[in-house]
């Protein structure tokens, strides 16, 4: 009696949702123009993304934490993303009840964000490549605004339109098992502070002030 009530409470217990592990190639689509963007690999609440544009280099993202990583293992050094590429803020694992709260995390990862200015709301849902998406619409300065469809089953957001139309596309989805450590920065490498080099410049003799005259 005491092992089928044991059975019994163990088949009635929630059980954890698998983690969402799939690889895809983004692509940027604006007016008749198509451009390769890099890969990009995802497992649970990270994401790895090898941009096109920086073959040296790939950028970590976890949610979780959240943080955002730029590493480059041939020049053994990693450091904060910050703004280096809107894509770290984009295409981020979210929870696909409330992804407004991923995208403003890792939104002030790179910049003080002003919460009088940032909005962001469901919209609708549409179908995307046969998977049923729902539409989130965020409002933010500097041209920083964009529409995200995200696929809840994958918790992620499959499709980004930029401000200036620019539609960014996470296309050829596999589902398949990723790699852990592809989502670790590699050991042995020195952390990389562009603020302490920007500090560094302005102390020394080839920093100039800039002119305040008209």
């Amino acid at each position: 009696m005491a092992c089928l009530f044991a059975m019994a409470v163990v088949a009635n217990a929630p059980v954890p949702a698998a983690a969402q592990q799939f690889s895809a190639d983004l692509l940027a689509r604006k007016d008749d123009t198509v451009t390769a963007m890099g890969t990009l690999r995802v497992s649970d609440r990270k994401a790895r993304i090898d941009p096109a544009a920086l073959p040296d280099g790939f950028f970590l993202l976890d949610t979780a934490k959240p943080a955002a990583y730029f590493v480059r293992p041939a020049a053994h050094v990693y450091m904060k993303a910050m703004q280096s590429s809107p894509l770290t803020q984009l295409f981020i694992p979210v929870d696909p009840s409330d992804p407004c709260r991923q995208w403003l995390a890792m939104a002030q990862l790179s910049a003080a964000v002003d919460l009088a200015t940032w909005h962001c709301q469901r919209d609708g849902e549409e179908a995307i490549a046969g998977r049923n998406t729902d539409i989130y619409r965020v409002a933010a300065p500097s041209g920083l605004s964009f529409t995200g469809w995200v696929d809840r089953a994958r918790r992620f957001p499959v499709q980004i339109r930029t401000a200036d139309g620019t539609v960014i596309a996470a296309d050829r989805i596999r589902d398949e098992p990723q790699p852990a450590q592809i989502f670790e920065i590699p050991a042995g490498l020195r952390k990389f502070d562009p603020q302490a080099l920007i500090r560094r410049i302005q102390q020394s003799d080839v920093w100039v002030e800039p002119s305040t005259s008209q």
